[in-house]
């Protein structure tokens, strides 16, 4: 009677594992791909699942296109002399008179007025000829200017105007520029590339930088390499310009038999095949390879283009699949685009949770033996 009794044991212990594996499950590394499936819009979820095929691969790849606006285009050079409220003047007066001149001692025909200030306004103060908009012109036609104000004071006074430029005429270059700060805005520097040339260029890959340009209330931006490549978007700057050159900050999260992390993008269009590729590939005894998701908050616009449905107006999660065992899986998986934000989630193949199971079940009827010996 005892062996039978054993054997009972065993079958009872044996019954209630499977049974508590079955009720619990197991650990894993997220939902596997009936699951995911069962959360589609067409099964009541809230998820649109599409299968990754040409016709979604040419829908959904919608690059992120970057430039200058007309404002910025339009905007011509700024003078290389123009002067600018903040700038400070150095204004030189030759009096055809040696006794008695206007501005100077007796005997003195050069008179200097130094570090005169141009004032928020745009205004400079000149002795005997009053405020004199300065803001706007070039030092030569204030020189003008000033000739004509002091003419009714003096006899045919000679004027010089010189110019430094001050805080009203710079740009703030910021970022991963090689020298961040206030630089003159300067003939050599009226232009973007030729600031970013006097700041150092870019310490990042020019194929992942971005320049950013924002004056007043406008804002533009563009990838560091096409303004190399693009000269007619090497837009002229203005006094107040704020220059942000910083590499990209787009990134893209890895689940499932990938591993976790948080990955952000080497190059400027990344596919579907270099996303896994940088996380280290499929792990070859975890992924299934049928089960390949990237989940995204996909735009109204493009989820009326793949269902057909005209209701859609709010952003709607959406969840592409990729088959890399099938002949031209690879390929569309070269070809899909991924996006700022996007999940890429792989799913366990189907014997990894058998195997788990049965592991578990050996495991535990290892423990059921030691048991039972120690009770005969």
């Amino acid at each position: 009677m005892k062996p039978n009794l054993t054997r009972v044991a065993r079958i009872a212990i044996l019954l209630t594992v499977m049974s508590a594996v079955a009720a619990c499950g197991l650990p894993r590394s997220g939902p596997n791909k009936r699951e995911i499936y069962a959360s589609s819009v067409e099964n009541g979820g809230d998820a649109f699942i599409f299968a990754v095929t040409p016709q979604v691969t040419r829908i959904t790849s919608q690059e992120a296109t970057y430039g200058f606006g007309s404002a910025f285009r339009g905007a011509g050079l700024v003078g290389s002399d123009t002067i600018a409220a903040g700038d400070q003047l150095t204004v030189t007066v030759y009096e055809n008179v040696r006794d008695d001149p206007l501005l100077g001692n007796s005997g003195q025909r050069v008179s200097a007025l130094n570090q005169l200030q141009v004032d928020g306004q745009g205004n400079i103060f000149v002795p005997y000829a009053g405020r004199i908009r300065a803001a706007g012109q070039t030092p030569d036609s204030l020189r003008e200017t000033l000739t004509r104000a002091l003419s009714n004071q003096t006899p045919d006074p000679q004027v010089l105007v010189q110019r430094v430029a001050g805080d009203g005429s710079t740009v703030t270059v910021t970022g991963s520029a090689g020298t961040r700060g206030v630089f003159p805005l300067e003939q050599p520097t009226r232009t973007l590339t030729a600031m970013l040339a006097a700041a150092g260029g870019s310490t990042e890959d020019p194929q992942v930088t971005l320049v950013r340009v924002t004056r007043g209330s406008q804002t533009g931006q563009i990838w560091l390499q096409d303004l190399y490549d693009h000269p007619e978007d090497d837009i002229a700057l203005r006094p107040g310009d704020r220059i942000t050159v910083e590499r990209d900050t787009r990134k893209f999260i890895a689940l499932g038999a990938t591993g976790q992390s948080v990955v952000p993008f080497e190059t400027r269009d990344l596919s579907a095949i270099e996303a896994i590729a940088t996380v280290g590939g499929l792990q070859t005894n975890l992924a299934d390879p049928k089960g390949v998701f990237v989940f995204r908050d996909e735009d109204p616009a493009t989820v009326r283009a793949l269902t057909g449905r005209t209701d859609i107006t709010t952003p709607q999660r959406v969840a592409y699949v990729l088959n890399l065992t099938e002949p031209s899986g690879l390929f569309e998986a070269r070809d899909f685009r991924i996006d700022d934000g996007d999940t890429l989630y792989v799913t366990e193949a189907p014997f990894v949770q058998w195997t788990k199971t049965v592991q578990a079940i050996l495991g535990t009827t290892s423990a059921a033996d030691s048991l039972t010996s120690v009770g005969q």
